[in-house]
């Protein structure tokens, strides 16, 4: 097989929690030479992963990832991260805005160490503007961008995404800028200083929403799991007789193949139904014939039937099923990795696939600051002796 399109490039990940690492880590999954640099005490999520469930986060995003710690609040830690830019290509970080500034060490004192030098940052609202200097946790960001707010039932309080979207869009956009600027820098041999803002890229996901508000002239209402613009029907999660299944029509094609699906094709020519402004604007009659039949019927067996009329429909899974689901597994998706102390589990690959290259296996996390002789000593030449010092200093 090929070799990994990152091969060569060498980053720096100075991320925490959520954002940064998962770009940390698909840079890593690509190729990339990822070295994972955190505090003496480790990032938040180490610590919290020896706590409780955030464990499988920390896992999830950590792996292939070599491993070193430095005390950016002494001296010596910030002289070593200057020389250790030297080496890189990348140096990503999620902190917020003006932290790495005001520790001594920002894009400016960094680029000026080394003019190649990608220096990406992700933030909650961005690096300018207004907005700048709020706190930013991905349901607070949910919540400003207006998630929140469109979440949930009409007659019910608002909710968050269950899923950390705004986290995982920002570490997917912070790759996206990097492996840009590398192209970039290709041609002009300048590195870059970049700006990505996890309000930004969660934006677009409210497509559906902003086209209800301009249709509507206001605010639209919580919908539930129906359309955001309540423009499309069906278009929902029905019940079946042991769990649930979610099924939309998009085309009139589709409504006569779920008729046709039911058993009650007649139901295609009735006046309520006939075609999609019919149907949204008799939302209620039409949800409930379709969830009279999938109530009589099994999760899979709704799934099948559906599966053989070409109807969009897919079973509403749990967790359980989705890290044992065959499909991820044998495509490499997820693999089924040994902890030392749970067992087994399933960690993802990554989504960024190239036909003729086989992705990483994942692995697991390596311990705080496993490789600090090995990366120390290659890239600023420290031996056995200085590395002890710099330990008793606390710089390490």
């Amino acid at each position: 097989m090929g070799e990994q399109p990152l091969h060569g490039v060498t980053v720096l990940d100075l991320g925490q929690i959520y954002n940064g690492p998962y770009c940390g880590y698909l840079l890593a999954m690509a190729g990339a030479r990822v070295v994972k640099v955190e505090s003496p005490i480790g990032e938040g999520l180490r610590s919290a992963a020896s706590r409780g469930s955030e464990g499988y986060a920390f896992w999830m995003l950590n792996g292939h990832k070599e491993t070193v710690t430095l005390n950016l609040k002494s001296d010596s830690g910030r002289e070593m991260l200057i020389e250790l830019a030297r080496h890189a290509d990348v140096l990503l970080e999620n902190f917020a805005p003006g932290t790495m500034d005001r520790l001594g060490v920002g894009s400016a004192v960094l680029r000026a160490a080394n003019p190649r030098l990608v220096y990406a940052a992700s933030t909650g609202f961005g690096a300018t503007g207004p907005h700048r200097d709020y706190l930013a946790m991905d349901v607070t960001v949910q919540a400003m961008s207006g998630i929140v707010g469109i979440t949930g039932n009409e007659d019910e309080p608002p909710l968050k995404s269950g899923p950390a979207l705004c986290d995982m869009l920002g570490g997917v956009h912070l790759y996206a800028a990097i492996v840009s600027a590398l192209y970039r820098r290709e041609q002009t041999g300048e590195g870059a200083v970049l700006d990505v803002a996890m309000q930004d890229a969660v934006f677009p996901t409210l497509a559906s929403a902003l086209g209800a508000y301009y249709k509507l002239g206001r605010n639209p209402p919580r919908t539930g799991n129906r359309h955001q613009a309540l423009a499309v029907a069906p278009y929902n999660v029905y019940a079946t007789s042991d769990g649930h299944v979610a099924i939309i029509v998009i085309r009139e094609g589709h409504w006569r193949k779920l008729v046709q699906a039911m058993g009650q094709p007649e139901l295609g020519d009735d006046p309520r139904f006939v075609d999609m402004r019919a149907r949204c604007r008799n939302m209620d009659e039409t949800d409930a014939a379709v969830e009279a039949w999938t109530s009589t019927l099994t999760r899979d067996e709704v799934f099948r039937i559906c599966q053989e009329h070409e109807v969009i429909c897919a079973p509403v899974r749990s967790l359980d099923d989705v890290v044992n689901d065959p499909h991820l597994l044998q495509r490499g998706a997820l693999a089924k990795v040994m902890h030392p102390k749970l067992g087994e589990v399933s960690l993802p690959s990554t989504p960024l696939r190239f036909e003729d290259v086989d992705p990483p296996v994942p692995t697991m996390p390596r311990a705080l600051g496993q490789d600090n002789a090995a990366v120390f000593g290659e890239f600023l030449g420290y031996g056995g002796a200085r590395l002890e010092t710099l330990k008793e200093e606390g710089a390490i």
